[in-house]
């Protein structure tokens, strides 16, 4: 008897939650559907799966936001992506996502992106291959910041091991956050169904995390000089990663979250179905960009 070949690591976009940090602006319109400069904050996490090879997503958001991504994401033909949407009945904690998606991973490993969280740096595709391709496990990824009483933070051995994660601790054991980027194996619903629910009734993901860490198979990837990432839950980082988004852009005549290219760069689509999305953005900047790569 041989074994099965392992099952291709798909993605999820956690977009859920009220974004009340984000008041007034997200009254009306999700947190993630928010503009980041010249794009729906969502297309960035969008495409950091998909520099990880990553065609499979599902998006998970509230029952009331399901119609707005649906009318800015579609079923992601438009990108070579088969996007799957379930819904959120209640915020209830970060590992709750592997629950929802249970059935929709199907014992798949996953990569989990939180739809509030960009990433950017040169090198990142290689280190997202590199915790993709660990068959079994996690990865978490970390990047230093200077006030790491604000997050999870990660204690390492004298060898750079991970030893624990700790949530705002008042005396940090190191500089380097835990982000909102997550590599797990098929075993994560099943073990997120085992995490009981902190003080505050949460699914916590740190709780499921430890459990990947009290059997020595969760990684750290460290994102070091040269990395940018940039969470915009408030209205300063919200501000932020729009200016630097900007200058980036502006300076290089690159595109930052650009899925069209992405999908065009990986052969998911041609040059053909690239002239028509860049049709739809005829009028913008975005637009003239995705001709310029035809």
């Amino acid at each position: 008897m041989t074994d099965s070949p392992p099952q291709t690591r798909k993605g999820i976009i956690l977009a859920g939650g009220s974004g009340t940090r984000l008041y007034p602006l997200t009254t009306g319109v999700s947190k993630q559907l928010m503009p980041v400069y010249d794009k729906p904050m969502i297309y960035y996490p969008l495409s950091v799966l998909m520099l990880t090879g990553i065609r499979q997503i599902a998006v998970i958001t509230t029952p009331e936001d399901g119609s707005q991504f649906r009318r800015v994401l579609g079923d992601g033909s438009q990108w070579g992506l088969s996007l799957t949407y379930i819904e959120q009945p209640s915020p209830d904690g970060l590992a709750q996502a592997y629950i929802l998606a249970e059935d929709f991973l199907d014992g798949a490993p996953s990569a989990m992106v939180l739809g509030d969280n960009i990433f950017f740096g040169h090198g990142l595709t290689e280190e997202l291959n590199r915790a993709g391709s660990r068959p079994t496990g996690g990865t978490v990824f970390g990047h230093r910041v200077h006030d790491p009483q604000r997050y999870g933070v990660v204690s390492m051995d004298e060898e750079g091991r991970v030893t624990g994660i700790v949530e705002k601790p008042e005396v940090p054991p190191s500089d380097y956050a835990v982000t909102g980027l997550y590599f797990l194996d098929g075993r994560a619903p099943e073990w997120a169904r085992k995490v009981k629910p902190s003080a505050r009734g949460e699914v916590e993901i740190v709780s499921l995390l430890e459990m990947y860490l009290a059997e020595g198979s969760l990684d750290l990837a460290r994102l070091g000089r040269g990395y940018a990432w940039l969470d915009t839950g408030t209205h300063a980082s919200l501000l932020d990663a729009g200016n630097f988004v900007r200058t980036l852009q502006s300076r290089q005549g690159i595109q930052c979250g650009c899925p069209e290219e992405i999908a065009f760069e990986q052969g998911w689509i041609g040059a053909e179905d690239l002239r028509a999305q860049a049709a739809r953005f005829t009028k913008t900047e975005y637009g003239q960009y995705l001709l310029r790569l035809i």
